[in-house]
């Protein structure tokens, strides 16, 4: 387990190299090289101190090309040179420390002393800068880790991919190490399996199992824990010498067992060499296209794990025939391939995104089908920010177990709030956390179903018959559709809201709307606590007094939405009078025995909008019935407990209000000095792109939900970033028919049409390969040795650039930023330097906003947390 000194050292790499290097992979590269460097001396010391000869910095001799027969002119290579204490002796001047290192990288693929492994990662390796200073503070870090054997390198390694972001290119996000150990605890793989990651990226979840199953096999482990248990009830292990019940023999056979494939030789050399650190002497990791090429299908696996990329692979995807399920979506294919790749025992952990779970495509429903009827036997839904900062996609495991489904006709829904991190871009530890609950759970589901005995459903997990799935013929898998909300363990008593309320409803007419008259409410002036009067519809005071025999709204009352977005309930403050349409109308009978802020905080829950989901009517429109509404059960506690709780939310709600308004108010500033260039944009090291609007724009019909090139449009780019909802794809013919607009790694986008000014920047974190620009948008292609993207990206969100854009915005109902207005804009150019300086300060005090979101994300889950223990939760 790596330890706080150790991450702190290569986040002072990572501090140091940034300057010359902004790319994260060429800062991979280089901590990876010098960390490896440092270990091979490091071995090198440990042989000496026990009698033996240093193996990987000694001398050795080279064949001459010219005369490879004549060994007398062999040629003598001096790698005892490069020692590390050579580097750092008081004679060597960071000069001829950067010669010595420089020369040292780039020959060593030709050291036949180290393994070939080592020599592949060095090959073609060299110093992509020339700063003696800057490689002297870096090794001088690198210098500070100390290595006695490749575990802890391998440990130090895979933080390293983690804080790096090193998700492939391919719709991979990388998956948190709890979250891997969390689903090898519950697969629970064996010393006689083989186990298969189809999509390994960079190991995570191999060399997890690989610890497991040593874990399972330690004679300390008494208390039977698994890896989860293990990494995560400790700051630090409880014991060490894992695998020693495990025969030598043993664990040679053990290593043999893995296997991985990836689609990235990036990645393949990435696993190569951290199941190389963490005991693999010949790793099993083979540069394979998964779903296009049939060499390994035969290859079949007592265990599978992965998290298979959501997306399609750059190239897309061109599947073979050998498929169950006929389809191009990555996410079909990856799991109709590992649930065919499963030995008749076999077991399986597969992280899938939601469209998996339940979209209507005929692709998805003949996969889940084909699950429900073989091999499932668990789905567990994570919480939406698992995956954060790299996404906010909300995801589920998938468990198959072939043998435990042929005799259950359940299947298992286990339903995580908390995987023990807030949701926030930091993911900061936080107490409550659910995953060993799910682990015990699924177990014992497992064991009760062995028996052939029943399960007892609770509040965090419930089975359900496999014919009511199959009922509608969708196999939808969302485990809230099947469920009831189950009052028992709430230690109150429960009331029908008719019982203490009088609930009506408005109206349902379309009054006669007027200029100047009274608002009428509906469901899309219904915001976050508040009614919004901006955007209103106003009718006579006639009609206001026609629905007001039956509606009228007072001060305290409480309205709720039964159309479209249901539920957000709001307690009025009123301070006008306004008449309310399709909003049910909660007024108060009994004030002694109900608050209405409780019974507000009750009606937002969880538990009912799951209901609403559950329980509402309508294909394009949902709504609930105030039949629905009047026969809701509530927990009812005494008025005095109502009003703590009330004042103990609404201490939580002001801490989000604050944190809410740091965020919301938040714009990065860049302090112009007056001595940088200040040059028009049409004169800036840059390229301005917009999309291709000529003959071969696609049509209507050539847009699909799925394809070959994402197709970007305005409502796309928001808040400062990508919103990747409601997406249009054309295929790889459309694409390449298009001669502008499309997008390369590092370019910026800027939105000129409608919401005007907002931006976004194309770095390695995102997913998509494949993508263009529809008009209302710009592209910006920096030089970045002058320009760096993230300084312009920051700067269009700066005041800066704010209020310029501004005074050139044209058009009312549709603002619009001329292109030929913005060139004629300015901006600041310091040195590539100073740009550097002004990136880093905005994202430490983005690091503070991040924080304020990571609060109100902390402080909505007490809210949450709170309204449960009313259920008994």
């Amino acid at each position: 387990m790596l330890d706080s000194t150790t991450r702190k050292r290569i986040d002072d790499c990572r501090d140091i190299l940034v300057g010359k290097l902004p790319d994260p992979k060429a800062q991979i590269e280089q901590i990876t090289i010098g960390l490896i460097y440092k270990f091979m001396d490091d071995m090198d010391k440990e042989a000496i101190e026990l009698g033996g000869k240093p193996k990987f910095f000694s001398n050795f001799k080279l064949p001459d090309p010219e005369h490879p027969e004549d060994r007398s002119k062999d040629k003598l290579v001096q790698f005892e040179q490069y020692r590390w204490d050579n580097l750092f002796n008081s004679k060597v001047t960071a000069a001829e420390m950067l010669r010595l290192y420089s020369e040292a990288i780039e020959n060593m693929e030709k050291n036949p002393n180290i393994p070939q492994l080592f020599r592949d990662i060095f090959n073609n390796a060299y110093l992509p800068y020339r700063d003696p200073e800057t490689l002297k503070m870096f090794l001088k870090t690198i210098g500070e880790f100390e290595y006695t054997h490749s575990e802890k390198l391998g440990d130090a390694f895979e933080y390293l991919l983690q804080v790096m972001g090193s998700q492939g290119d391919a719709g991979q996000f990388r998956t948190p190490r709890h979250i891997i150990d969390f689903l090898v605890a519950i697969v629970d793989p064996g010393k006689n399996d083989t186990i298969l990651d189809p999509a390994c990226g960079t190991a995570g979840f191999l060399i997890s199992a690989y610890k497991h199953i040593l874990l399972k096999n330690a004679k300390a482990n008494e208390k039977g824990l698994d890896i989860y248990s293990y990494n995560n009830k400790n700051d630090k292990p409880p014991f060490n010498n894992l695998g020693d019940n495990l025969t030598p023999d043993q664990k040679k056979k053990l290593v043999q067992n893995f296997a991985g494939y990836d689609i990235s030789p990036d990645m393949v050399r990435l696993s190569l060499v951290n199941l190389y650190l963490h005991g693999f002497p010949e790793p099993h990791v083979h540069e394979y296209d998964t779903l296009s090429s049939e060499a390994r299908w035969n290859e079949n696996f007592d265990v599978i794990l992965a998290n298979p990329p959501f997306m399609s692979p750059k190239g897309g995807i061109r599947p073979h025939k050998k498929f169950t399920i006929s389809s191009k979506r990555s996410e079909v294919l990856f799991v109709d391939y590992i649930a065919e790749h499963l030995n008749p025992k076999g077991r399986a952990g597969i992280i899938v995104p939601e469209g998996v779970i339940f979209q209507s495509g005929t692709a998805y429903k003949d996969l889940r089908k084909m699950l429900i009827e073989n091999q499932l036997y668990a789905v567990v839904s994570l919480p939406a920010g698992v995956f954060n900062p790299y996404s906010g996609v909300k995801t589920s495991i998938l468990l198959l177990d072939a043998e435990i489904a042929k005799k259950s006709n359940e299947v298992l829904f286990i339903k995580i709030k908390n995987d023990g991190y807030n949701l926030g871009a930091q993911r900061t530890a936080m107490k409550g956390g659910q995953l060993e609950e799910a682990i015990i759970t699924a177990k014992a589901f497992k064991n009760l179903i062995s028996k052939g005995e029943d399960f007892a459903n609770t509040s965090f997990a419930h089975s359900v018959y496999k014919k009511e799935i199959a009922k509608s013929g969708e196999y939808n898998l969302n485990g809230d559709r099947y469920k009831n909300i189950d009052a028992v363990n709430s230690k109150f008593e429960f009331v029908k809201l008719s019982e203490i309320c009088d609930v009506r409803d408005g109206t349902h007419d379309s009054p006669k709307y007027v200029e100047n008259g009274y608002p009428l409410i509906t469901s899309k002036n219904i915001k976050d606590g508040y009614i919004d009067f901006s955007n209103v519809n106003n009718i006579s005071e006639e009609d206001l007094n026609r629905v007001n025999k039956r509606s009228f709204v007072d001060d305290g009352d409480i309205i709720m939405p039964m159309i479209g977005t249901i539920g957000n309930p709001i307690v009025v403050k009123k301070e006008q009078e306004f008449a309310i349409k399709n909003l049910a109308l909660i007024k108060f009978e009994e004030r002694s025995r109900i608050n209405n802020h409780y019974l507000k905080a009750v009606l937002a829950s969880d538990y009912f909008s799951e209901n609403y989901k559950n329980f509402s009517s309508g294909s394009t429109q949902k709504f609930i019935s105030l039949t629905f509404i009047r026969n809701l059960e509530i927990p009812l506690p005494p008025l005095p407990i109502q009003e703590e709780i009330v004042a103990e939310i609404e201490g939580y709600q002001k801490i989000i209000d604050g944190a809410k308004a740091v965020v919301e108010n938040y714009k990065p500033k860049i302090e112009i000095d007056p001595k940088w260039e200040m040059v028009e944009f049409k004169d800036a090291p840059l390229e301005i792109i917009d999309g291709d609007r000529g003959k071969n724009y696609p049509k209507k019909s050539d847009f699909n939900s799925e394809g070959f090139c994402l197709f970007l449009s305005t409502k796309n780019v928001r808040d400062n970033g990508f919103l990747f909802e409601d997406l249009s794809f054309i295929s790889e013919e459309k694409d390449k028919a298009l001669r502008k607009g499309k997008l390369d790694r590092e370019d910026v986008l800027l939105t000129t049409r409608g919401t005007v000014g907002n931006t976004a920047y194309y770095d390695s974190s995102v997913a998509y390969n494949n993508i263009r620009i529809n008009s209302g948008m710009l592209i910006f292609r920096t030089e970045q040795n002058k320009l760096l993207p993230e300084y312009l990206y920051y700067f269009f969100q700066s005041e800066n650039c704010k209020s310029q854009f501004k005074k050139i915005i044209s058009g009312a109902a549709q603002p619009q930023l001329p292109i030929r207005s913005l060139k004629n804009a300015y901006i600041p150019i310091p040195t590539p330097e100073i740009q550097i300086k002004i990136v880093n300060k905005i994202k430490k005090e983005l690091t503070l906003v991040d924080a304020n979101h990571e609060l109100i994300e902390i402080f909505k889950q007490k809210i949450k947390d709170r309204i449960a223990k009313i259920w008994g939760e």
